[in-house]
């Protein structure tokens, strides 16, 4: 057995609410089969570009209390919010108020707590493929994370946050947490999601969510990622889309040593409705790797994807853009574009646009590049007096902030386009960008 998968299974007894819920025996199945099949190598599909030869000779240790931080981590972070630090639940940080009527948040840990068994039934989901290994670690023993429910007709555009903060400590943790949104039919809600830290630190979170939106639902979700330098980040996202539902949706990924994200979203009902951007800003030695596997599964569904992806330094951005159109999902109209802006010599961007079409009267595009900044545009702005690296900076950010279209809401469209820049300012400042 590897370090980490030792490590992570010594864990399990200690999780008080282990067996809350009824779901001693799953966690325990779950646990059992991660440890057989063991951690992916190379040549297992999914894991190809991404190695994990490194992080399993690593251990790490359960968090077990609320670390202390600095509150201007949470600056313009506002209400209504919850937020987790170190995968545990900061109760004296999290802020509710303004949460509106119709709109349930709680803490996975109160669910269990109060042996919730319906609000928790969602952690009893079984992972059969032996390269689900982080979704199985992630059964046996995740005890925290969001339940955010909406009930039906209810519309707000109040932004609700989910803040994620990695808080350097004597030694390295790991934290495992378990979210559910659900909207059911009708509602149509705002989530910003956030994974940051407040310095330094090589520890390792494990996230998987659960998305669910009724039929005629609508959920509009960011997510940035501007986690520590050394980090480790394993997030997958599994949403589920009824008839006429709708969900547009932003990933940054701006931080972290090796972050790697699973989207995969499943169009059940006819008219349902995907629009997913996202931005990779791989500097430094960064490895960040994202796999998204859409599946038309009814009529007329559509989906557009739109991925920008940076490779500087010493970096590697990874790809993956999986399509497929089952029989009888005529009707589908399918678009991913995914361009990368490959701007050092020793970094490294792999793409791979998948698209499997089973049904007849479809459309369906998708396409991949990878280049260098236009010398044209280049030429242009320093024939205008813009000192080189100024003009390096304006190009790229154009070229990322595209993905911004996809959200509609102003506030919240600002508020991570202002990361976006702080993250491509701080990677130009210190050299990202090659002359």
């Amino acid at each position: 057995m590897s370090a980490l998968l030792d490590s992570l299974a010594s864990t399990l007894d200690t999780i008080e609410v282990r067996d809350a819920a009824g779901l001693g025996d799953a966690r325990r199945e779950a646990l059992d089969a991660a440890l057989r099949d063991g951690l992916p190598h190379t040549r297992v599909e999914a894991w190809k570009y991404t190695p994990l030869r490194s992080l399993e000779r690593r251990s790490f240790a359960r968090p077990e209390t609320v670390p202390a931080f600095d509150n201007a981590a949470l600056a313009g972070i506002p209400a209504p919010r919850i937020v987790f630090a170190n995968g545990r639940f900061d109760a004296a940080r999290s802020d509710l108020a303004g949460l509106p009527d119709g709109v349930t948040l709680r803490p996975l840990s109160q669910v269990l707590r109060e042996g919730d068994e319906r609000g928790a039934n969602f952690l009893a989901r079984r992972f059969e493929r032996a390269d689900e290994v982080f979704a199985r670690i992630n059964a046996a023993l995740a005890d925290e994370g969001v339940v955010l429910r909406v009930e039906a007709d209810v519309r707000t555009t109040t932004a609700v946050h989910l803040v994620f903060i990695g808080v350097p400590a004597d030694g390295d943790q790991a934290w495992h947490l378990r979210h559910r949104l659900e909207l059911k039919g009708g509602a149509e809600l705002r989530v910003v999601e956030h994974q940051l830290s407040t310095g330094e630190h090589r520890h390792l979170g494990n996230s998987l969510m659960h998305v669910h939106l009724g039929r005629g639902a609508r959920l509009l979700h960011a997510r940035v990622q501007d986690e520590s330098a050394g980090a480790t980040l394993l997030h997958r996202t599994d949403a589920v889309l009824a008839r006429d539902a709708e969900y547009r949706r932003l990933d940054l990924e701006l931080g972290a040593a090796l972050s790697r994200h699973e989207l995969n979203v499943t169009l059940q009902g006819d008219n349902a409705r995907l629009h997913a951007n996202g931005v990779l800003l791989a500097d430094g030695k960064r490895h960040l790797d994202t796999r998204l596997g859409i599946d038309h599964a009814a009529r007329d569904t559509a989906c557009e994807l739109t991925w920008r992806g940076i490779g500087a330094d010493r970096a590697k951005a990874v790809f993956h853009g999986g399509i497929l159109i089952r029989e009888g999902a005529d009707g589908t109209n399918a678009n991913l574009s995914n361009k990368n802006l490959l701007l050092g010599a020793g970094a490294e961007i792999d793409t791979q646009p998948v698209l499997v079409i089973h049904a007849d009267e479809v459309q369906a595009a998708h396409g991949a590049t990878v280049g260098q900044l236009d010398p044209t545009a280049m030429f242009y702005l320093r024939s205008r007096g813009i000192p080189a690296e100024q003009a390096r900076a304006l190009l790229t950010a154009a070229f990322c902030r595209e993905t911004l279209s996809v959200i509609e809401d102003a506030a919240v469209r600002d508020a991570v386009g202002t990361r976006l820049d702080a993250s491509l300012a701080r990677s130009v400042a210190t050299g990202m960008v090659d002359a």
